[in-house]
């Protein structure tokens, strides 16, 4: 009876008793299949057999005794690794190299550890410290100034004006007014509370007013139309025995013609133009 063949499929050398490596359902000895399908290492450049592992990393093998660091010649086997122009380096000697440097302790900066960026220069988080306070500015807000680094509470308390009314710092913007410094929404009017930035104000005893209310409460009232008077809107007025009229309100009791710069006649508190003032 004879036996069925099982031969190499590449050099028809028979498999019987013989190592062998099955592809696609198709068996090929261990030096056909080397020659035919093993990949080539990138250290030693020789193939990779059928009795050593094979490690990859992108499209690239290597022996496992050939798989080490560039730099220290350390093995990478099971080990995190970085890779810089087509080598590969430990994480320690990559970040020797190539890592950013603390700008605080000059040490460097492990790849995969928190670290603070600002203005080209990097810092460990731990680093990265509010000049008065030294602690931690983190993810916070901070505040630059000649050279070095503020968190908001301490640049306030240290450098920021604090305004006369709320005495708060005053962080962005503010007014000053008589020489001191005030919020815009804190500078508001003493009889009203309306802010008064950037509106037309006046003041007396040096408290502020807004126009209103300082003619409501201190300018001289119109006999005419009762109204106050005030020089701030650029009214002009006419004054006789402590009396004041709005020039256009100073007009005759009888016939309403404007007396401004017209002599006049008096009658008990009458005012009158000459012609109405002879008729009576």
């Amino acid at each position: 009876m004879s036996t069925e063949r099982f031969d190499c499929h590449y050099c028809k050398d028979s498999l019987l008793g013989k190592k062998y490596i099955l592809k696609e359902d198709t068996q090929y000895c261990t030096k056909c299949y080397e020659n035919l399908f093993a990949n080539c290492c990138e250290d030693c450049s020789t193939p990779i057999g059928c009795n050593s592992k094979d490690l990859s990393y992108k499209d690239r093998h290597w022996h496992e005794n050939c798989f080490k660091c560039a730099k220290c010649s350390r093995s990478l086997v099971e080990k995190a690794f970085a890779a810089k122009d087509e080598l590969l380096l430990c994480t320690e000697c990559y970040s020797h190299e190539y890592s950013s440097k603390c700008t605080t302790c000059k040490k460097t900066i492990m790849p995969g550890s928190r670290k603070m960026e600002y203005k080209g220069n990097s810092w460990h988080e731990t680093c990265f410290l509010c000049q008065r306070c030294q602690q931690p500015i983190g993810t916070k807000s901070f505040i630059p100034k000649d050279n070095s680094y503020f968190c908001v509470p301490c640049f306030e308390k240290q450098f920021a004006y604090q305004c006369c009314a709320c005495k708060k710092a005053i962080t962005t913007g503010g007014v000053t007014y008589h020489d001191k410094p005030w919020h815009r929404e804190c500078f508001t009017c003493i009889g009203c509370k309306r802010q008064l930035a950037g509106q037309r104000f006046t003041s007396r005893e040096n408290y502020p007013y807004c126009l209103d209310c300082f003619s409501n409460l201190y300018a001289k009232k119109c006999v005419g139309c009762t109204k106050a008077i005030t020089s701030l809107a650029g009214a002009k007025y006419v004054s006789f025995e402590e009396r004041q009229w709005h020039s256009e309100c100073f007009t005759c009791m009888q016939c309403s013609v404007s007396l401004v710069g017209r002599g006049f006649l008096t009658q008990r508190d009458d005012i009158l133009c000459t012609d109405c003032g002879r008729e009576k």
